[in-house]
């Protein structure tokens, strides 16, 4: 388990928060059942390794003051076009906590359908899903190079891959269909050409 360290932040002002900036660091806040709501900072680079090693969902181990917790990236924001982060929400959480939050459908490989013509219309880019701590996956892949043209992926499709995990749509949602691409063009479009 990958560990960070923070420092609670008592100046809550304004010019603090420059402060904290140009040391590197960034503000955050960290809450759950078992604590009250805290505010506090944490090095930027050392938050981006952490989540590099552990994913967006895995669970970290918050040093604060000495006392180390798990907690986990709740939120947070940042600059759309530089991608900077500007304020993290962290979860109190242990194995037993349940936490509902998106992943990511990540398709893998290129389909047999494709490299025939067809293409891949994906419908979901992410999943509401309802996990243990520790069951939190950081993206759900399908694997997509067997599929042929026709082919379609739904919601109750991935439910046996997937059975730690509780996925919050209807078994009937389509993520994925390799369908056919047209590549004749329609007689109403030609004779919109002639003359």
């Amino acid at each position: 388990m990958n560990a960070l360290v923070a420092q609670e932040r008592k100046d809550l002002k304004k010019g603090s928060l420059r402060k904290l900036k140009s040391n590197g660091e960034i503000p955050a806040v960290v809450y759950g059942r078992e604590m009250k709501t805290k505010s506090i900072s944490i090095k930027s680079a050392d938050l981006l390794k952490v989540i590099k090693a552990v994913g967006r969902n895995g669970i970290i181990n918050l040093n604060l003051d000495g006392k180390s917790t798990n907690v986990i990236l709740r939120d947070y924001q940042n600059v759309a076009i530089t991608k900077e982060v500007l304020h993290v929400d962290f979860l109190q959480v242990n194995q037993h906590t349940e936490i509902n939050t998106k992943v990511s459908v990540i398709l893998k490989g290129i389909s047999n359908g494709e490299k025939a013509g067809g293409a891949v219309n994906q419908f979901l880019h992410e999943l509401n899903i309802t996990a243990k701590a520790n069951d939190l996956p950081d993206t759900i892949e399908i694997d997509i190079t067997d599929f042929e043209i026709g082919r379609t992926v739904r919601v109750a499709d991935l439910k046996k891959d997937y059975s730690n995990i509780t996925i919050n749509h209807e078994n009937e949602e389509t993520i994925l269909m390799i369908d056919y691409v047209k590549t004749t063009v329609e007689e109403e479009d030609i004779s919109a050409v002639e003359v």
